[in-house]
């Protein structure tokens, strides 16, 4: 028997020795991994709170490592070697895509998936002194997604900080916001869904003109450049108008709270107050947090209407770059199915547009799996399925149709 009441490597079944290590290595490079990711935004955030939590939850990781090594060892096992990048998951292509805001969200869902993995080798896993460190772990990395939970939602002070830490922690942030700028992700987002919405529309323009004409590559030609120009000019105008409209609101929500304030500001303090307490904070932290913003009646007044509508103004799109972005987006989308009949006519033509956009649904399917943290593989099949059925339902109504009309054979 070990020290901790376990039976002794060597009376473990091989397999099971195996088995065994080979759960709490995968264990180990998953905690090693975590610390390296929180490590890295803690060295590169700007946000004192954030990097004091980052710290914290980096040193939890190891700790958690610690503890699978030791396990390991004991079992008789090698001594583990890190495999992935020394950054972690920070410097991941989605997160540099995505922004903080998108890496954070993932890290949330990864603790989240942690959690769940943990309790069922809690079940399975068969080895009393790795079960109890599973316990250990699985509480703190409870802990831990709630910790997230409340950064990705803005969830200020940290629990446990003190007024002072507190006061330190928002000069900070409101000085960083002065200076603030829009995160890459709501570009990206509109140019990926642009061409979401381009190779969609214009796919099943080309199937069901292309089932109409069997292929004829004059009339898909030109019924796909027109349906394109028309997309790229509706979403354009949409999103600039989408852009416009939500500043506006916003700019009219600024000047009822700057309204409020100058005739009652003590009542805008109380809600503002109120509305810190409700997430949590005691009420002199609270009143500590609303003191330090009314200094600066222009943040008091934008922080109120952040409250009211959910967004800030450096959250705000820009019309005229919405509407470019979605306009070139849509246009490179639905250009995808069309480009073929440019070479080819018949059913070779056909073929080789369905192949090319169906390739080009799961790419971009793929894409938006950085706006809404899905997996690659699962987003890209879906959209793709989607448009497997909406070019085989439109070609087999421009089939229909073509026969009604004589356009076909």
């Amino acid at each position: 028997m070990d020290t901790n009441g376990a039976p002794a490597p060597s009376n473990l079944d091989p397999r099971e020795r195996s088995r065994i290590l080979k759960i709490l290595e995968s264990n180990w490079q998953a905690e090693i991994r975590g610390h390296n990711t929180y490590e890295t935004l803690a060295a590169t955030d700007s946000d004192p709170a954030r990097r004091a939590a980052f710290r914290s939850l980096a040193l939890a990781e190891q700790h958690h490592a610690d503890l699978w090594a030791g396990r390991i060892r004991a079992l008789g096992g090698s001594e583990p070697k890190y495999e992935g990048p020394s950054t972690g998951d920070a410097d991941s292509l989605a997160s540099r895509i995505g922004g903080p805001d998108i890496g954070l969200q993932r890290l949330e869902i990864e603790e989240s998936h942690d959690i769940a993995k943990y309790a069922i080798q809690i079940k399975e896993l068969g080895d009393e002194p790795s079960i109890k460190i599973l316990q250990e772990v699985l509480q703190d990395e409870r802990e831990h997604y709630r910790t997230l939970n409340g950064l990705i939602r803005n969830r200020r002070p940290m629990p446990g900080a003190t007024p002072e830490q507190a006061k330190a922690a928002l000069a900070e942030i409101l000085a960083a916001r002065q200076q603030g700028r829009r995160q890459p992700a709501s570009w990206v987002g509109d140019a990926i869904y642009g061409i979401n919405d381009g190779l969609g529309a214009i796919f099943g323009i080309v199937s069901g003109v292309s089932g109409a004409t069997l292929g004829n590559s004059k009339f898909v030609v030109v019924a796909g450049m027109m349906g394109m120009i028309a997309s790229a000019l509706s979403m354009g105008s949409g999103a600039y108008l989408a852009a416009k409209s939500e500043r506006e609101i916003y700019e009219a929500e600024f000047a009822r709270e700057k309204e409020a304030v100058e005739f009652n500001e003590t009542e805008s303090r109380e809600v503002l107050s109120l509305s810190y307490q409700i997430r949590g904070l005691p009420q002199e932290e609270a009143d500590s947090f609303v003191d330090l913003l009314a200094k600066d009646k222009a943040q008091f007044v934008r922080t109120l209407a952040q409250e009211r509508l959910n967004m800030t103004e450096n959250g705000l799109k820009k019309p005229l770059t919405s509407a470019i972005s979605g306009a070139l987006s849509t246009a490179v989308g639905a250009s995808i199915p069309v480009i073929p009949f440019f070479f080819l006519n018949g059913y070779v033509a056909v073929i080789v547009a369905a192949i090319v956009s169906l390739a080009a649904h799961f790419a971009v399917g793929a894409a938006k799996s950085l706006m809404t943290i899905r997996s690659w593989w699962a987003s890209g099949f879906e959209m793709t399925l989607v448009g497997a059925i909406e070019g085989a339902v439109t070609y087999v109504l421009g089939i229909a149709i073509g026969r009604f009309t004589g356009t076909g054979v």
